[in-house]
């Protein structure tokens, strides 16, 4: 199938409210008179599992577990239709403005597009595929530069350690590729991140490095960012205390010394230069780039700097690789839509309220953060994109950690509490570190408990099979599992750069196909705004103004106060 990427973007449709759609009305009947269990439905029909699995690239899902059966499925997918679905994903490649709220396109895609893709895509006049490609261009030159060694500090030494200074989707994705990815760092520069405006985050990450073998990245589009720019300005005055203190400069060096100590990802070029930085060390991105699908723009540079251009463009490929599958699959096998079907189910249908991502990999303890701000930042709305309340719950609360951590910490309440969560379970064939405890590997006994926790969540434990283990009285009952806990198992042969993109958009998908049922802008972030503009306008009152204090509600008049009595100063 041949993108058409020719055209001027169309206006956007005003959202098709779902629960006046017949398929709608059909999934409440489904509902109201689905029977049967997970267990019956595995026994009547040996093929689930095979027809409720999907490959989407390098992904292997199953999802035969979830509470849905052959006919819930069409159901959903009738549902997708009937509210424009494959419509919506066409002007999102295309480049329509989706982002109603703020006029813009949505093409996060276009940043992982391979050069000379055909045909061209051309959005507003701008020749997306050629900037994407001289931004990517101009971020290799200097991650070969930095890695060489050709590229140095101010006293000639190489740089041993680059530092991320970003918050949001400046820091969740480059953090969380990172910790994926880190055993391919093979240059010998270790990445660190500064995302907190707590003054310990900075302190922190800076107090063991060497400020003559260090690089600081300043990701920050409009170079505004209030934590960013106030922890750049901290590390700045980190260096330049370091290199003065040690000898390594005089105060008329200072200027070289940020110039070849700092780098920034902004467009915002004249701010970057009042800062000290070069602006040839500048890399943009667009303002159809939302931050939570940046990691994959020039957000990733400490990622090819730390990580190398190889393997960012492999991490590229495998988030193409996706977009092909979600652009192209027919929906019946199209695994993000399927997965995002599912979950509005689970919500608008079975009341769930969180979704817990689980996987089985320590590299990946990073993920399920990450998916909370691009899941909760997305969805997490009760407007629709014409401005119109929404007439559904909308949103998935998302939380997780890594398996087997978990299981010794809040599988209880997935397996026996009163509430019904979804979870995805995420594994991989071959580990990054095989390693035997005698004859056993490791590997093996950690998937095995993969294994078994999707299957005792889905088939439970029955109050005979409990009595027939010899178990008596009132402890039968503490021992019994209900099953019919929906899970969704993910498994790829490695975890790759190629296999983590193929991850990271796949969920970018699932989350455009839950918006688009919802009927909601996902690519704006309104609700964050308020919180930032008070607490500008509370720093007086945080600083000792009275009459700022005076002027605010009772709580949080008696709270500043509270902090100003107890903060102690050196």
């Amino acid at each position: 199938m041949t993108e058409d990427t020719s055209h001027s973007p169309a206006p956007v449709a005003d959202p098709i409210d779902p629960t006046t759609t017949a398929a709608w009305s059909a999934l409440e009947e489904h509902d109201d008179h689905l029977e049967g269990s997970l267990r019956e439905w595995f026994a009547a029909d040996p093929e689930r599992a095979a027809r409720l699995t999907h490959d989407a690239a390098d992904l292997h899902v199953d999802l035969s577990k979830n509470l849905v059966t052959p006919e819930t499925v069409d159901l959903l997918l009738d549902l997708g239709r009937a509210v424009g679905l494959e419509a919506r994903r066409d002007a999102m490649f295309a480049g329509t403005h989706l982002n109603t709220s703020e006029d813009r396109a949505v093409l996060h895609t276009a940043l992982r597009r391979p050069s000379g893709a055909e045909p061209a895509l051309e959005v507003d006049g701008q020749d997306v595929d050629h900037d994407v490609h001289e931004v990517l261009r101009r971020i290799y030159a200097f991650a070969d530069s930095v890695r060489s060694g050709a590229w140095t500090g101010v006293t000639g030494k190489r740089i041993r350690t680059v530092v991320n200074i970003g918050i949001g989707g400046s820091d969740l994705g480059p953090v969380m590729v990172y910790e994926a990815l880190r055993p391919l760092a093979d240059a010998g520069i270790e990445a660190r991140f500064i995302s907190n405006i707590d003054p310990t985050d900075a302190y922190e990450t800076t107090a063991d490095l060497d400020p003559e073998t260090t690089l600081v990245i300043v990701a920050s589009k409009t170079f505004t960012t209030l934590e960013t720019i106030t922890n750049a300005r901290l590390v700045r005055t980190w260096l330049l205390d370091g290199l003065r203190s040690s000898g390594a400069i005089t105060a008329d060096q200072e200027k070289d010394a940020v110039a070849k100590h700092f780098a920034a990802v902004s467009t915002a070029l004249d701010k970057v230069a009042d800062f000290g930085i070069d602006t040839d060390n500048a890399f943009g991105f667009w303002n159809w780039v939302g931050g939570r699908y940046s990691v994959d723009s020039a957000i990733g540079t400490v990622l090819a700097v730390a990580l190398g251009p190889a393997v960012f463009e492999e991490l590229l490929a495998g988030f193409h690789d996706l977009d092909e599958h979600f652009r192209t699959a027919p929906l019946e096998s199209n695994v993000p839509v399927l997965m995002g079907l599912i979950n509005v189910w689970n919500v608008n249908f079975l009341q769930a309220e969180t979704h817990a991502v689980l996987p089985y990999s320590q590299y990946l303890h990073r993920f399920p953060a990450y998916l909370q701000q691009l899941t909760m930042e997305s969805n997490g709305k009760s407007v629709r994109w014409d401005g119109t309340t929404v007439t559904t719950e909308t949103g998935e609360v998302y939380w997780g950690e890594p398996g087997t951590n978990g299981q010794h910490a809040f599988y209880q309440l997935i397996h026996q509490g009163t509430r019904i969560i979804p979870a995805d379970f995420i594994a991989f064939a071959t580990p990054v570190r095989p390693l035997q405890d005698g004859d056993q590997d490791v590997h093996e006994l950690f998937l095995a408990n993969f294994f078994a926790q999707t299957k005792a969540l889905a088939f439970g434990k029955t109050a005979e099979e409990v009595r027939a283990e010899g178990t008596t009285g009132a402890l039968v009952a503490a021992r019994e599992f209900s099953g019919d806990r929906p899970t969704t198992s993910i498994i790829a042969p490695a975890l790759t750069p190629r296999v983590l993109g193929q991850l990271i958009a796949l969920y970018e998908h699932i989350t455009f196909v839950e918006g688009t049922v919802w009927g909601i802008n996902s690519f704006d972030q309104w609700g964050v705004e308020l919180g930032k503009q008070l607490a500008k306008e509370l720093a007086p009152a945080v600083a000792g103004d009275e009459q700022a204090i005076d002027a605010q509600d009772s709580s949080t008049a008696e709270l500043i106060r509270y902090y100003r009595a107890h903060r102690e100063r050196a």
